[in-house]
């Protein structure tokens, strides 16, 4: 038992439960299947988002422009479709521009040697501005999609909605990436210890870069079924997502420092963060209020996170005092 108390994956699915509870005791509707379904659904794409940026934080990067990339992505999709161009074409099309403007940002990082917070920064004002030129500031409504183009990510396949299964899809597709594959284990060794990391071989610049492009591929990905789901797009779409999804992360115990954190981590993060955003306006807890209490929980992962560094740094260091008095006797 104390052993289960000290995973964070544990601590998060039981402060969940505590939470859907005391919303319960509000508003019992909340936790019904149906409901919480929706939330799941909803918290979709700060799952996706949250996966890649798992993988540029655990090479001891960021990246700031997941948002405005997808909100250029989506815009893009939305110009497509309105332009007569099929499904087919628009798909794929969206997901290997997030994958480019992810590169962008990648070959700044490892070419250059410019810190990521700086380059995303960056890119993230370059993208939005990108947004204003195509369309002069206008709007795409759901007048002006096909409804094909919408329908995707609202269709109910076995009980859920075409986007929860493809966040459950990526969910599983990365967790084998991360567990079972050459890059997975690359982007651990990058961030804890990328002097050592080359001396295996790994590229560090390489594998910094590829984590862009994963996380670009997902912001790609991310912008149509936002686009489509909400059927309207416009130059601020998700202004101010890229802190949820890095909230999510550090919730989740990804650790900023670099080379640790959990694929069920970074997703539970997520889901405690999606659900504080649908319960508490339901309770009737101010948007100032839900703002503070998001903070808190921040602050409060991230001072868990710091105590568990601090902890094991500390047992480091005492048995290498005790080594040294070994010595000395």
């Amino acid at each position: 038992m104390t052993a289960m108390l000290k995973s964070r994956e544990a601590i998060l699915a039981l402060a969940i439960l505590v939470l859907l509870a005391v919303v319960a005791i509000r508003f019992p509707a909340f936790v019904r299947p149906g409901n919480l379904a929706n939330v799941l659904t909803d918290t979709a794409p700060l799952i996706i988002l949250a996966l890649g940026q798992m993988a540029v934080i655990l090479t001891k990067c960021i990246d700031l422009s997941m948002a405005a990339n997808l909100a250029l992505c989506g815009m893009v999709a939305g110009l497509m479709n309105v332009a007569g161009l099929p499904l087919a074409v628009i798909l794929p099309a969206v997901i290997a521009l997030g994958a480019i403007l992810g590169a962008i940002n990648g070959l700044l990082v490892w070419k250059l040697s410019i810190p990521s917070i700086v380059v995303t920064l960056g890119t993230m004002t370059i993208y939005r501005g990108i947004i204003f030129v195509l369309t002069d500031g206008k709007w795409i409504n759901a007048h002006q999609m096909t409804e094909a183009f919408k329908a995707l990510p609202r269709a109910i396949f076995l009980g859920l909605p075409v986007m929860t299964w493809t966040m459950i899809a990526i969910v599983a597709a990365f967790a084998l990436i991360v567990a079972r594959t050459p890059l997975g284990r690359a982007l651990y060794a990058v961030g804890g210890n990328p002097h050592a990391a080359v001396y295996t071989g790994i590229s560090v610049g390489r594998t910094q870069f590829l984590a862009f492009v994963i996380s670009g591929a997902l912001a790609g990905l991310t912008g149509y079924l936002w686009v489509a789901r909400y059927a309207v797009a416009y130059v601020d779409i998700a202004a101010g997502f890229e802190l949820d999804v890095v909230a999510a992360c550090v919730i989740g115990g990804i650790a900023i420092a670099g080379g640790a954190g959990s694929v069920a981590g970074a997703v539970m993060g997520a889901i405690f963060l999606g659900i504080v955003k649908n319960a508490l306006p339901v309770v009737g807890i101010s948007p100032f209020a839900q703002m503070a209490i998001s903070g808190v929980a921040i602050l409060v992962a991230i001072a868990f996170n710091a105590r568990a560094q601090g902890a094991k740094g500390r047992i480091i260091l005492k048995k290498a005092e005790h080594k040294q008095l070994e010595a000395g006797a």
